[in-house]
């Protein structure tokens, strides 16, 4: 059993390696570049686009002033069948001129009458052929024309002149989904509501592997310039991976606020509403939720990652061997649309969700969703603290001499092999 006096220098150990952990890194000039360079980079974007708007506004505006309306003129047809005997109501009278034949109405044609005829064949009602003729050659015009409209116009005559049965042909129903489920569900016709689980999804696999991904690079180049004997020299290896996982972390979670405050800025001075929909519920119970599974998420995998950094020869083949590891996050990241948004409670989601590897991208985007149960949440985050204390443990078993001074090639099945202690 360690004496207090024992736990003490272990926890000052600890500390320093955070403490020069962040000192280490946001000394790096790449650091600030990163860190700083999109926040830049976001305002440049939004400066620019309010240029854009402005610019966009001015020569509307002297659009208006210099030029003259365009004149738009009739098309006319030619109705060889006989089924049409009205014009719907919700056409202008002068929009479609009819002509009794194709002669008269070529010579409308070229005296600028009209734009364009239709001529609709005897046998209409057995073959649904309609000619379309144009003094141009445009095959994007051609193909759409004024097609939509006519098309309105044969449908209502076939229809008796009855608009809203023909309406009713054209899209014979209106499907309205009721859900029986006690969460509130999205408004279907909202984009931003339905595609919000899969906004949430990928945010959290940026946040998390972007973070353990600097434990990658640092674990890494310390092997490579041998200053990770040196440090094995003055702290354990569980001190050291438990220091640079909580100062790395420290580091890259007040990049993240940085960033997220930086887009909340950039939307409140570009006039922009900073509103969601009511039918998006985020309420504060999500981010608290948002806050463990990254810190737990980025623990996982950020003591996997030290571990590909501890046994990997350099960082170009540690940085290789990262999609393996990262795998178990990718999967909701390409199941999210199918998935997340269709059925967020079904048995793929939930099992993803409660899955150590998986669960801090699956479970958020679950409770972006809503209708989570609410002993899953706690449950995944228990199943990921767990996860993350065995792989803490036995990823500092890697941090040994023979490890760090083998030089051999990264070998997946040494790496599974010696996280599991053999």
């Amino acid at each position: 059993m360690a004496r207090p006096y024992e736990e003490c220098e272990i926890m000052n150990k600890t500390l320093l390696v955070l403490r020069n952990e962040i000192i280490t890194l946001i000394s790096r000039p790449q650091f600030w570049l990163v860190a700083l360079g999109l926040p830049i980079l976001g305002a440049a974007i939004f400066a620019g686009v309010g240029v854009i708007n402005r610019s966009a506004s001015a020569s509307q505006t002297v659009s208006k002033v210099v030029s003259s309306p365009q004149e738009v003129r009739p098309e006319g047809y030619v109705d060889l069948s006989g089924i049409i005997r009205q014009i719907p109501a919700g056409s202008p009278a002068e929009k479609f001129l009819a002509y009794p034949n194709e002669a008269a109405a070529r010579k409308g044609l070229l005296a600028g009458q009209i734009s364009a005829f239709y001529i609709v064949s005897p046998d209409f009602i057995q073959t649904g052929k309609v000619t379309y003729i144009r003094p141009d050659f445009n095959p994007l015009a051609s193909s759409s024309g004024g097609s939509g409209s006519f098309t309105w116009l044969l449908q209502v005559n076939l229809a008796g002149g009855d608009e809203q049965f023909a309406s009713l042909v054209n899209g014979p129903i209106n499907v309205q989904d009721v859900s029986l489920a006690t969460a509130p569900q999205p408004d279907q016709n909202n984009i931003l509501a339905l595609w919000t689980p899969y906004i949430i999804t990928l945010l959290f696999y940026m946040l998390v592997i972007g973070s353990a991904s600097l434990l990658l690079s640092n674990v890494s180049k310390e092997k490579e310039n041998r200053i990770m004997e040196v440090l094995l020299t003055s702290a354990s290896p569980l001190q050291l991976l438990t220091g640079k996982i909580l100062g790395l972390g420290i580091v890259g979670l007040g990049q993240t606020a940085l960033w997220l405050g930086t887009s909340f800025v950039l939307l409140n001075l570009s006039r922009q509403t900073f509103k969601l929909p009511s039918d998006i519920h985020l309420p504060v119970s999500f981010l608290a939720w948002g806050l463990v599974f990254f810190v737990l998420g980025y623990a996982v995998y950020a003591s996997l990652m030290a571990g590909v950094g501890a046994l990997a020869p350099n960082l170009r083949e540690a940085s290789q061997a990262t999609f393996v590891i990262n795998l178990p996050l990718m999967v909701p990241l390409f199941l999210s649309s199918s998935v997340f948004m269709e059925a967020p409670n079904g048995a793929i989601a939930t099992g993803l969700s409660l899955f150590p590897l998986s669960a801090p991208v699956a479970m958020m985007a679950r409770l972006s969703a809503g209708g989570v149960p609410w002993w899953q949440a706690p449950l995944a985050a228990v199943l990921l603290l767990l996860t993350a204390m065995l792989v803490l443990r036995g990823v500092a078993g890697m941090f040994r001499a023979q490890s760090l001074l083998s030089g051999q090639g990264f070998k997946l099945k040494t790496y599974f092999r010696a996280l599991a202690g053999k």
